[in-house]
């Protein structure tokens, strides 16, 4: 059998050797885990329903005001009195007590269509609400994204590693047996345990890594650190992205451009309500009410009334010390504020994507040419291999061959991760993450 298929055979059967029993976590299960599981994600749903749930015509200030309430005063006194006729009276311990409830209902029917204003302003604060947790899932899920192509690029350079500590153990069984029948010296069998050992030593090492990352993704997943799972081995690029495009998209769904121009909105219904206080505000009064009241010393001991009240006040600022303009310039520079916010957002969004999508081009170009690096390797491998079995080639220069193969595959999977994380920020930053 030739040995190149018997290793590749070896590889294989190691690799479904351990992940038969380990659960495959997909990309698309892993978004889906942490849309349900992540903490901040969380936070932010409940703080996004505390938004719409304070929507209410109520809130507002549009409904009426109904309030009950009771009072009732006692009091233990010694008092005296002196009558216009000259006669006193006076009594030790005299009691008085008043008892006082009913039910009042007030209404603000105009006040200069702030609460109209404050209506809007909720329903907007509501939509920043939805805005910052859009911003929060597609951060996490680009983490979640950047996590798992991480492990993704571990695996497969241990996987590479895995190769060369097969190729590794061969050298020194065809050392061994070269120098059993005297073709080869002992130090060529002692070089070849000493790269083993090499190689155990940096998988060792990359297991290490391996296995931190496996917990920095469980942790963004908000699940036990040490749940155990493989992932899937490929790493795909969308190689098709076009930044005018982006930049369309970005202008539309990036959560942190909409939030600056939702912001804007909330500074002009601000302005509005600020302007309010310049007319009149009318309310509605009505209510029943019961007063008792008794006395132990008085020309009346006892006193009772009910009924049923009504009425309107109204109150209109005629003079505040020059506040109401300040205040109306100061609402005014807030809206400036906000758009100045908005344009800055807007050059900050446009420097990002520009140089993210100059980021992703390079590392496009440089997956073609690590991807062509490492054929090129596995041939001269091959071609070693074949050389090293009968003796004409050098124990060093198949070291060189062996680790300049290792080296392309894991510049390769490095350049293919590079290439992901690019298409992820942009992905992100135009606010079109696919989960």
């Amino acid at each position: 059998m030739n040995i190149k298929i018997l290793f590749s055979s070896l590889i294989v059967f190691l690799c479904i050797a351990k992940t038969s029993a380990q659960e495959v976590l997909t990309i698309e299960d892993a978004m889906k885990i942490a849309l349900e599981n992540n903490f901040e994600i969380k936070i932010a749903k409940n703080n996004s329903k505390i938004s719409e749930t304070n929507v209410t015509v109520g809130n507002a200030g549009m409904l009426p005001v109904a309030t009950a309430s009771v009072t009732d005063n006692n009091s233990v006194q010694n008092s005296s009195q002196v009558r216009q006729d000259g006669t006193s009276t006076s009594l030790n311990n005299a009691k008085n007590n008043s008892l006082n409830y009913g039910v009042s209902l007030g209404w603000t029917v105009f006040d200069g269509m702030k609460m109209f204003a404050r209506l809007d302003q909720l329903k907007e604060l509501q939509k920043l609400g939805d805005a910052e947790l859009k911003r929060t899932v597609l951060m996490k899920i680009g983490q979640v994204n950047s996590a798992y192509y991480d492990l993704v690029q571990q695996q497969q350079q241990l996987s590479a590693l895995d190769t060369t500590i097969v190729i590794s153990k061969q050298r020194l069984t065809l050392a061994q047996n070269r120098f059993t029948i005297g073709k080869a010296s002992k130090l060529e069998v002692l070089n070849a345990q000493v790269d083993l050992n090499s190689d155990q030593a940096a998988i060792i090492r990359q297991k290490e890594s391996y296995k931190n990352a496996k917990i920095l993704l469980n942790q963004h997943l908000a699940r036990d650190p040490q749940i155990d799972f493989t992932v899937t081995n490929e790493v795909t690029v969308d190689n098709k992205l076009v930044l005018i495009d982006l930049m369309d998209l970005a202008k539309k769904q990036n959560p942190a451009l909409e939030s600056q121009i939702i912001n804007k909105r909330i500074a002009e219904l601000q302005l509005k309500q600020v302007k309010a206080d310049r007319y009149p505000v009318v309310n509605l009064t009505s209510g029943y009410n019961i007063a008792e009241s008794q006395s132990s010393l008085g020309f009346t001991t006892e006193s009772s009334a009910k009924g049923f009240n009504y009425g309107f006040n109204a109150t209109l600022n005629i003079f505040d010390g020059f506040n109401q303009h300040r205040n109306e310039k100061v609402a005014k520079l807030q809206i400036e504020n906000t758009q100045i916010a908005i344009d800055q957002q807007n050059m900050i969004l446009n420097t990002q994507l520009s140089t993210a999508f100059q980021t992703y081009l390079t590392n496009l170009e440089l997956i073609e040419l690590e991807e062509d690096n490492e054929t090129i390797a596995k041939q001269n491998l091959d071609i070693t291999l074949d050389k090293f079995r009968i003796g004409t080639i050098t124990t060093i220069d198949f070291r060189t061959a062996q680790l300049n193969y290792v080296n392309a595959k894991v510049r390769y999977s490095n350049a293919q991760y590079e290439a992901k994380l690019s298409e992820i920020a942009l992905k992100e930053l135009a606010g079109n993450i696919n989960f």
